[in-house]
Formats: C-alpha cells, sequence, structure tokens
C-alpha cells in the first residue's frame, strides 16, 4: 500500500474517531446520554430534568443522533431517545473513570458538593450480589419509578427518595438496607442512607449504580414489579 495512501486512510479513520470526541466535548450532551442509560426519555422529559429550553435540548439531541450515539422511535405525538449501543454507556463510564484518575479537581469538587460520606458506607456490586442472595438485605431503587421499571437490580424493591419518608412503616427496623441510583454522584442514594439511619435504620449505599450493575452483567429485571434475585 502506498505511503500517501496509507496516510489518507489514518487521517479519514482518526476524523471519524474525533467525531464522537467532538460531539461529547459539551457537559449537556454527557449529561443526556448519563440519563438515557437509565431508560429511553422525550425531549420533553429531559429539557424538564435538564432546566434547558425545548429547543436547546434538541438540538443536542440532534448532535448526539448525527454522531450515531442515540437512536429514536415515536409513539403517537411523542419521540422517545435511547442510547443506540451498550458500548455509548460504556464509553462515557470511561470518560469518567479517566477524569477520576487524572483530574484532582473531580475529587475536590465532588467534596465540596457531598461532604463526608463516609457514613453512607459504600458496598460494592460483589459484596451486594453475595449479601442478596442470602436474603440479609433489602435493595432499595431510590429512582424514579419510570427508571425502576425500565430496569433495576433483581430484588430490588422501588422507594423514590422523595416518598422514602412516608414509606418508612414498610421498612423494618430489623433489615439491613442497601440504596442504589444512577451512579455514583447521583445524590438519591445518599439522601435515603441518611433518611434511614436517622430513623433508626441499618443502611448503606451502593458505591456504583444501575447502569454499572447491569454493564457488569449482574442479574437485573424489566417491569415495574419486584425481580427475583438468584
Amino acid at each position: 500500500m502506498a505511503a500517501d495512501a496509507h496516510r489518507a486512510f489514518k487521517d479519514r479513520l482518526y476524523g471519524l474517531f474525533a467525531r464522537i470526541g467532538q460531539t461529547l466535548a459539551s457537559p449537556r450532551r454527557l449529561e443526556i446520554l448519563e440519563l438515557l442509560a437509565q431508560r429511553e426519555r422525550t425531549v420533553e422529559s429531559l429539557a424538564g430534568e435538564l432546566g434547558l429550553s425545548l429547543a436547546n435540548t434538541s438540538q443536542h439531541l440532534q448532535a448526539l443522533r448525527q454522531a450515531a450515539l442515540v437512536e429514536t422511535r415515536k409513539e403517537g405525538l411523542y419521540v422517545y431517545y435511547r442510547l443506540a449501543d451498550p458500548a455509548v454507556s460504556d464509553l462515557c463510564r470511561s470518560i469518567r473513570t479517566v477524569a477520576e484518575h487524572r483530574l484532582a479537581e473531580l475529587e475536590r469538587l465532588v467534596r465540596e458538593h457531598f461532604g463526608d460520606r463516609s457514613a453512607a458506607e459504600p458496598i460494592g456490586m460483589d459484596e451486594l450480589l453475595k449479601l442478596a442472595r442470602t436474603k440479609d438485605v433489602t435493595i432499595l431503587d431510590t429512582r424514579p419509578p419510570q427508571e425502576y421499571a425500565a430496569g433495576h437490580i433483581a430484588g430490588a424493591i422501588s422507594v423514590p427518595v422523595d416518598e422514602l419518608q412516608r414509606r418508612l412503616r414498610e421498612l423494618p427496623r430489623d433489615r439491613e438496607y442497601v440504596a442504589y441510583c444512577r451512579g455514583p454522584y447521583c445524590v438519591y442514594a445518599d439522601r435515603a442512607v441518611e433518611i434511614l439511619q436517622a430513623k433508626g435504620r441499618r443502611a448503606r449505599r451502593l458505591l456504583e449504580g444501575f447502569p454499572e450493575w447491569r454493564a457488569a452483567g449482574f442479574p437485573v429485571y424489566i417491569g415495574a414489579e419486584q425481580g427475583v434475585l438468584r
């Protein structure tokens, strides 16, 4: 192969790789992808959560679609967006991992926002899997109900963090609880652990979130009812 032809190939190859990088060079688009890792969403739903206008949200989604990172389906009057491939979620996690390893300001930012998280006693996925199989722990999904229905840790019960206070009577004091949410920087599980511990329950938070659990190949269940972990 001629050197010029090979050089042209490399230029086009890395140009395609760079297209993905250029599309992801937006904090909002990265956040959109992390939200879509939980479940498919409409433009209206995403705009409401992000605090953006419909037009702005739509522009971000179109850029992601042009880069083949998201796909759509239409149902009635609504267009639903979803991740085009599980590898897209893997890519977002890789970006986060590199940032955690290399950007000192990330650790400072997390500490400033969450404070001391040691009281939440983070538990890893492997340990939670072992505990769940012994039935010695109750797993709480603290995300919104729609995200639970789209997929959750098998055996988990849906207790959105905003409903936890009024549903405490459903949670016996003699059980241990592990709360999880969207990921390591989601505040829902931390809030849930704080509420549970204040009310005399033994509670910890899952270090990771549902997307990481699913990516690891651990048991998941799709549907609004509770799945059984075996």
